[in-house]
């Protein structure tokens, strides 16, 4: 077999292991809180007898395991079950038109990979390209300022972030809508404007380590014999730095980028709430409030699992990038 391809099947067997543990993790974590969820569907005035039928018809009346093991063979089949507000809502409107775990989620995901989408494409060439500018001019004033703007937006909240951006750019200068307000048959534009304002927010978390690793890998590079001798040839700094420092640095500024888009997507959980997006952490938020355990625990392993799979496309671009990591002797 191919090394490469040998690397990538390992990786991918490391994936799906590293996805099982935190399952049960995820599983664990989320029986483990506090309080009874069918006296929380059903409500205060509910009796006895009425609060062991729903827990048996919930199967909350089983053993950890054995819910552990149904609930893990169910995901396998893609069946993500019904979440427990959907049955209280069924039980209080007559038990029309349940909606599955799938089926609130599908919807809710799509937003938030429109997001992450939006924020990444801003991102990604900006820090890039700061990061560059910042290496060719290092130790200058536009370095330092660079620098210090992206320490301040990396140490701050993300929802201060967003609060002064909804400050300058919706309430002092009303140039984008404060609120997301996103709704089924919206058109691209539309959606595209309701989406900037946390999506720039996003940037502002993410492009500081992107540019910063960015800036380290490229005057790391500097040093290097073959780079003295673009400069003894009289190459210009920029075509040094463009032609071949950064080609040479690709491996971990990929890193970087992928754990950022991966945070794109698991972190904007606060983001969401901040702006009222129905994306999928809005929907997670909900579901803790509510103790809607299926719902928790398929947005838990949606974000594990695309977090996992963005740290595997980068290890493989990593290599594809760097030859030398193809060949770990």
């Amino acid at each position: 077999m191919h090394p490469v391809l040998r690397i990538i099947f390992q990786r991918l067997a490391l994936g799906v292991l590293t996805l099982f543990i935190v399952s049960i993790v995820i599983f664990a974590a989320v029986n483990m809180l506090p309080g009874d969820f069918a006296q929380a569907i059903l409500g205060q005035g509910a009796t006895p007898e009425a609060i062991a039928a729903i827990r048996r018809d919930l199967g909350l009346d089983q053993s950890y395991i054995t819910r552990y093991i149904s609930w893990l063979l169910d995901m396998l089949q893609g069946n993500l079950g019904i979440s427990y507000a959907q049955l209280n809502f069924q039980s209080n409107m007559g038990g029309q038109n349940l909606k599955t775990v799938a089926d609130q989620i599908a919807p809710r995901f799509a937003n938030t990979m429109f997001l992450a989408s939006v924020a990444a494409v801003i991102a990604v060439p900006f820090a890039v390209t700061l990061g560059v500018l910042a290496a060719l001019y290092r130790n200058s004033a536009f370095d330092k300022i660079i620098n210090v703007s992206t320490l301040t937006s990396i140490s701050s909240p993300e929802f201060f972030l967003a609060y002064i951006l909804v400050l300058f750019l919706a309430v002092l200068n009303p140039f984008l809508p404060s609120i997301a307000n996103i709704y089924q048959g919206i058109g691209f534009w539309d959606r595209l404007t309701a989406t900037l304002l946390p999506a720039l927010t996003l940037t502002l978390v993410v492009t500081a380590h992107m540019m910063r690793m960015t800036r380290a890998a490229i005057i790391n590079l500097l040093a290097s014999p073959y780079i003295e001798m673009a400069r003894l040839k009289g190459v210009s700094p920029l075509r040094i730095i463009v032609k071949h420092a950064l080609p040479n640095a690709w491996a971990p500024i990929i890193n970087v980028i992928a754990l950022n888009l991966a945070y794109l997507i698991t972190g904007v959980v606060v983001v969401e709430v901040v702006f009222n997006y129905p994306g999928i952490g809005q929907l997670f938020v909900d579901a803790v409030k509510n103790r809607d355990i299926p719902v928790v625990q398929a947005c838990c392993l949606i974000f594990a699992g695309a977090y996992i799979l963005l740290n595997l496309a980068a290890d493989i671009l990593s290599m594809l990038a760097n030859p030398r990591l193809r060949h770990p002797k």
